[in-house]
């Protein structure tokens, strides 16, 4: 089985001005159902400019489109397998926010667990199985990882899923989690060229959004969101729900 994942993030890794930091994307277990959603999803694109003054070049990012028209491309996507991490700002350790490279190490553990998390539940639901999947090839929107850092986003992963990884701290081997993964590509790609990755962006703004305005970010089965740092999961799915316990 190849594994395809498109992914893009929503809003700003800034403690002081921002409360949420939002990955967002969508997984496909084969070829032909990515190829299925590219279409339908160019299909509403392509609707939604013909009822709209946009030109016809302009990229329809979540930033440059009116609310409805999210919700349309959103809706074409609800049979998809989406998957998301939500950083609660606030509760990260403040030595990360003091320099870039901390950033994006953090950020970068991010993405690979909240995938590996989703993952491991696509298991537990039967839609995977360890040794079932071969390749995974990862899409990322290139603006949300600098070209230098791509390298070391793509050893985390290929660490993550293909060698295994050591706690030095509690001298502990974790085994990957895919048993006879060949291979894991890691693309950083220019959305206008990419749909996928523009429905990425559209899944991030919508787990943003709901997390500002303390809506459920998951109610599907098929949505797979995890919580950072993860000891707050609880207390961060309590605040998008606008306080309520679970």
């Amino acid at each position: 089985m190849n594994v395809y994942v498109f992914s893009d993030e929503s809003g700003v890794f800034d403690v002081m001005h921002n409360e949420y930091y939002v990955y967002g994307g969508l997984i496909f277990l084969d070829r032909e159902s990515k190829d299925r959603c590219t279409r339908k999803y160019l299909s509403i694109e392509r609707m939604i400019r013909q009822n709209s003054d946009y030109a016809p070049d302009a990229e329809l990012k979540a930033c440059r489109i009116t609310n409805h028209e999210k919700y349309k491309l959103y809706k074409s996507l609800k049979n998809c397998i989406i998957f998301g991490a939500v950083v609660v700002q606030e509760t990260v350790n403040a030595n990360i926010f003091e320099d870039k490279k901390s950033k994006q190490r953090y950020l970068d553990y991010v993405y690979k667990i909240a995938l590996k998390r989703a993952f491991e539940h696509m298991m537990k639901d039967g839609l995977i199985t360890k040794d079932g999947v071969e390749n995974i090839y990862i899409f990322a929107d290139e603006h949300t990882t600098a070209t230098n850092g791509k390298y070391e986003l793509r050893e985390a992963l290929e660490q993550e899923f293909k060698r295994g990884t050591f706690n030095q701290n509690y001298m502990h081997f974790y085994p990957p989690i895919f048993s006879r993964l060949n291979l894991v590509e890691l693309n950083l790609c220019d959305s206008s060229t990419k749909p996928l990755i523009r429905a990425a962006d559209i899944i991030a703004n919508n787990i943003y959004y709901k997390m500002v305005n303390h809506m459920p970010a998951a109610q599907e089965p098929n949505i797979y969101i995890t919580y950072f740092p993860e000891d707050m999961g609880a207390a961060a799915k309590r605040a998008a729900n606008g306080g309520a316990k679970e």
